[in-house]
């Protein structure tokens, strides 16, 4: 057809759609509907063109290069494609989107290229989407009689997703207070600017509780049923060990071996035992549930395991890899029952260096269930707790030093470390947020942490020293652009560093965190530092990891949660009978890497999308109350406050009392009338004035105080000269408002037509509400 209409409009040059389908033969409804989808086909990939009266041609413009990529669209129409891990990502403006969804496999053609010199990046024109990722949705029904070929529409609480979704009419009654998922059937286009679906399943009902959770979940297909066939394997699986069970494995039952979890953990798949030497080395054995042995690589549970790749952690919930039965029941190391696990045995000495290690199929008994409180009362010297755990007491001293000698050692080859302050959302049985709470982590929890980063590395570095396919956790150097970004930003607070931004060694960085360590902007810089990293993320090829300054790294020590620990524990079995299993794992391992590496991201979306939902709602009764926070970020359209509760809430710069000059070197804004300075760190007072649970945002109003800074604006002779800064007072007012009087530096003719740029240019790259932290 598509030949028949060239070689047609070579001939005729304009012509009307009924013109065309009539001198075709396409009059009938059947293939009338195909030309005029051919023919939009044709126009996406602008082999022709209509002009304003609706008449077809064909393009004059020649072939142009086209790309292939998948779009990320901001929630104001704007987006931007992504080709690869190398290339930057190309701008498309709202106007060149052509229908595209976030998600999409998209084709492009360049509209302009990137300047280095200015910054600025590529742009694009969406000709083409080549794959929808969007193929479900979920929301709540809105009963709509306007359409009467539908039951009503949907919207998705995507804020990525501005068009009705309209639902075909069901053979069930509905009322309007369903949360429906759906199955897109049809997508925007130019004829009609909204979605048809079909009714899935009936999530819920407005007033359930926790169904908003339960909708963003399902909105990103986290679902917590499984497969039939899945649950019928696990309930196949015998609670107790049988004498086969047992065979080939090193018995440790007798080892002082305990697990330390978080209060409310429930699927424990890792314990620790310790022992001092007579050499004056350590001995510790890191214990890891045997899943491996019960999931079986192809099986029902394997399938759907991985089709998972991970547990989703989200406020009140956990959507677990494996059924429950494994997760918290057979699988999980609970206290005083035998449990199968792998396990790895190092001796390790005091400079932290692994001298030997042994990779082994055990079995374990576990003393205790600790919790984190439990152990950090103990190294407090706690002499209730210590009395009764007194048996593991020696224990937890001698991990105390062990983890130490660690942490040092870490620290002496470059590992960076990025913690910030993370919250924890208390609610009720209804789901209702009651409090947040910052996450306390105390020696016990870095303890932990460092025992179970020594046992990834000594299983990393044994597969590759084989030089055996294996799957790596990498982090690999961050980008140029971004560690440059980092330094100016870091130098306007007087910091010197050290290297260039294409080759900044990992030492630099940390003299910059110990320089800032007691400061009110520590903490924000840390969290600049982490987002000038690039994301950590599963691959067959070794890379090493930057963040931790290993070269060697992989994930061992949660199979029960995450994907890759379980493929990593069927490896060190398999290859331990044999290495003709290296052809079969060469082969599945991409694929396994590329889709955990997704559904981690897909997972970390989610509780950020959740987290914010709840510190919104938990807002909502706060309104009108004034706070003080710190200026966590300064962006081109306003700023950024957090509060000590890590509530996190944007001042928009059409909300501020004057107009606000944007540096975006020293990432400040300063007023141009009475030179208020707002900068990352400093204190600030705000009253909030809008929480919306349903996109998540919190918005403040600045508050003048005694907590702001005025800073003189600099003569033209004098941009050398460092800047006084001073708090505000009416003298220092006063004189800011007088000197503005005599500056050049003149407001803008039009504020609102500025203010309305800036707004419009909001999103990627630090030009919208910024994304949460990423993890190691």
């Amino acid at each position: 057809m598509k030949t028949e209409i060239l070689n047609y409009l070579q001939a005729k040059k304009q012509v009307s759609m009924n013109q065309l389908a009539r001198d075709l033969d396409k009059e009938s409804a059947k293939d009338f509907r195909d030309l005029i989808k051919t023919v939009s086909q044709m126009e996406r990939k602008h082999q022709l063109r209509f002009d304003d009266e609706g008449l077809i041609s064909l393009s004059q413009k020649k072939e142009r290069l086209t790309l292939q990529g998948i779009f990320h669209a901001h929630k104001n129409g704007f987006g931007f494609v992504t080709l690869n891990d190398q290339e930057d990502d190309l701008f498309v403006g709202r106007n060149d989107v052509n229908y595209a969804i976030d998600g999409d496999m998209v084709e492009v053609v360049i509209t302009k290229v990137a300047d280095r010199i200015k910054g600025t990046a590529a742009e694009a024109k969406i000709i083409d989407v080549l794959e929808h990722s969007l193929t479900t949705a979920v929301g709540q029904l809105v009963l709509d009689e306007e359409k009467p070929k539908y039951v009503g529409y949907i919207k998705s609480k995507n804020q990525k997703i501005d068009q009705r979704i309209y639902v075909k009419k069901p053979a069930l009654v509905l009322d309007g207070t369903e949360v429906l998922k759906v199955q897109i059937d049809k997508y925007p286009n130019r004829s009609h600017n909204f979605f048809v679906a079909t009714i899935l399943d009936v999530v819920g009902h407005v007033n359930d509780p926790g169904i908003d959770v339960l909708e963003v979940l399902e909105s990103m297909d986290i679902v917590s049923e499984f497969p039939e066939k899945a649950l019928a394997e696990a309930d196949a699986i015998s609670e107790n060990l049988s004498e086969q069970d047992y065979q080939g494995r090193l018995d440790l039952r007798e080892e002082i071996t305990f697990t330390i979890d978080g209060a409310d953990a429930k699927d424990l798949d890792d314990a620790v035992h310790i022992k001092r030497l007579k050499n004056g080395n350590f001995e510790l054995g890191v214990h890891i549930a045997d899943v491996s042995y019960y999931v079986k690589e192809g099986s029902e549970l394997d399938k759907e395991a991985l089709n998972r790749a991970t547990s989703v952690y989200v406020t009140d919930r956990v959507v677990p890899m494996l059924p429950e039965r494994l997760s918290n029941g057979i699988c999980s190391l609970n206290p005083n029952v035998d449990r199968l696990t792998q396990s790895a045995l190092m001796e390790i000495d005091q400079k932290g260096r692994v001298v030997k290690y042994r990779l082994e199929q055990t079995v374990i008994n576990t003393t205790f269930r600790m919790t984190y409180s439990d152990v950090n009362d103990i190294i407090a010297g706690n002499q209730e707790k210590s009395k009764e755990f007194q048996k593991i007491v020696p224990s937890i001293e001698a991990m105390v030093s062990l983890h130490k000698i660690l942490e040092s050692m870490r620290f002496r080859r470059g590992a960076l470390n990025f913690d910030t302050s993370e919250a924890k959302i208390m609610v009720n049985q209804n789901g209702k947020p009651v409090d947040i709470v910052l996450r306390q982590r105390g020696i016990a929890e870095r303890m932990i942490e460092s025992f179970m980063l020594v046992a990834n590395e000594t299983v990393a570095e044994h597969f590759a020293r084989l030089d055996l396919p294996f799957i790596y956790r990498i982090h690999e150097e961050p980008k140029a652009e971004k560690v440059q970004k980092f330094i100016d930003y870091a130098s306007t607070f007087g910091l010197s560093i050290y290297g260039t931004a294409n080759s900044i060694k990992q030492a630099a960085l940390q003299d910059i965190m110990k320089a800032v360590q007691g400061q009110p902007y520590e903490e924000v810089l840390s969290m600049m530092l982490l987002r000038s990293m690039q994301q950590a993320r599963y691959s067959e090829h070794n890379h090493g990891h930057y963040g931790l300054a290993a070269e060697f790294y992989t994930h061992f020590t949660s199979p029960i949660r995450r994907y890759p620990d379980l493929l990593v524990h069927r490896m060190v079995r398999d290859y331990g009978r044999s290495k003709a299993m290296a052809e079969h794992f060469e082969q599945v391992i991409p694929e396994i890497a590329s889709q955990s590496s997704s559904r981690e991201r897909r997972a970390i979306e989610a509780e950020r999308e959740v987290e914010a939902m709840k510190k919104a709602e938990y807002m909502e009764e706060f309104v009108g109350q004034e706070f003080e926070g710190v200026v966590s970020s300064v962006v081109k359209f306003g700023l950024f406050v957090e509060l000590p509760n890590t509530i996190e809430g944007l001042i928009h710069v059409t909300n501020l009392p004057e107009f606000y000059n944007y540096n975006e070197r020293n990432l400040t804004l300063q007023g141009e009338k009475s030179g208020t300075l707002f900068r990352v760190g400093q204190q600030i007072k705000v009253k909030l004035v809008r929480a919306d649970k349903m996109t998540g945002e919190i918005d403040f109003a600045y508050l003048p105080s005694e907590l702001d800074v005025v800073e003189k604006r600099r003569k033209k002779t004098q941009r050398g000269a460092e800047p006084s800064r001073k708090p505000r007072d009416r003298k220092a007012k006063a004189a800011g408002s007088k000197k503005d009087k005599s500056s050049k530096n003149k407001k803008p003719k039009n504020k609102k037509a500025f203010y309305k740029d800036v707004a419009k240019k909001g999103g990627k790259h630090g030009k919208g509400r910024r994304k949460g932290r990423r993890t190691k």
